[in-house]
């Protein structure tokens, strides 16, 4: 694409959102307009061939990897695109509170939902269930080996949260419930129970579907303390 000043003043990104509004202009150019610099619309161009639509699901680390995407771009990015989210739900995410699992499924429907890989996340919750913050933990294949209990409360206790509500995809789209998915929960809700952090629900999303395993699941949530091994 060039330089922005190889460009003509009324193509330029920031002219054509003036001359044609948001809805006018293409990807390439929201990108570019965030990114800023003579190389924006190269730089965006890259962003758009490595992430397509799921852009919205890129961390910080993977916008890092870009050319030319310095922290302070990578984080102008993450920052519009919850901005986004946020607006397009309708709600004060700062506070969302989650009443029923259908609640946490909207949120990580939007976060993770749409990935094209495995993908496991955390809602960090204060104890009215209102979401504190949220966190793509891990990516890729998931089983009891990649999830760390320690790391999931870690960020529990540095955000004061008294609960989490955990979830993954399910990228094959079908939600129900793997034994691995139960076990995984398992040793989730008893390591909670030992740093005094509840497991409120632990959420899988196929595709436009979910389940939720505190509903399908509730022995999981019976089950007597045991003491990890």
């Amino acid at each position: 694409m060039g330089t922005l000043h190889t460009l003509p003043l009324h193509e330029r990104p920031a002219a054509r959102l003036s001359y044609v509004g948001s809805g006018g202009v293409s990807q390439v150019e929201l990108l570019a307009l965030l990114i800023g610099g003579p190389d924006q619309l190269d730089i965006a161009q890259a962003v758009v061939q490595r992430f397509g639509d799921t852009l919205p699901q890129a961390l910080t680390d993977e916008l890092l990897t870009i050319p030319g995407i310095g922290a302070a771009t990578a984080a102008r990015i993450r920052a519009a695109l919850e901005l986004g989210r946020r607006f397009a739900h309708g709600q004060d995410t700062d506070r969302r509170q989650i009443s029923s699992p259908s609640d946490a499924a909207d949120i990580l429907m939007a976060l993770i939902g749409h990935a094209e890989q495995e993908c496991f996340a955390v809602l960090y919750l204060d104890i009215r269930n209102r979401v504190q913050d949220q966190e793509i933990l891990y990516r890729g294949t998931l089983n009891t080996t990649h999830i760390r209990p320690a790391e999931i409360f870690r960020g529990a206790v540095r955000r004061n949260a008294g609960a989490v509500l955990v979830g993954h995809n399910h990228p094959s789209g079908d939600p129900n419930p793997s034994p691995e998915d139960r076990s995984i929960t398992r040793t989730l809700i008893q390591s909670g129970k030992l740093v005094e952090v509840d497991v409120v629900d632990h959420v899988i999303l196929g595709r436009n579907r979910w389940i939720s395993l505190r509903q399908t699941g509730v022995e999981l949530w019976e089950a007597p303390l045991e003491v990890l091994k």
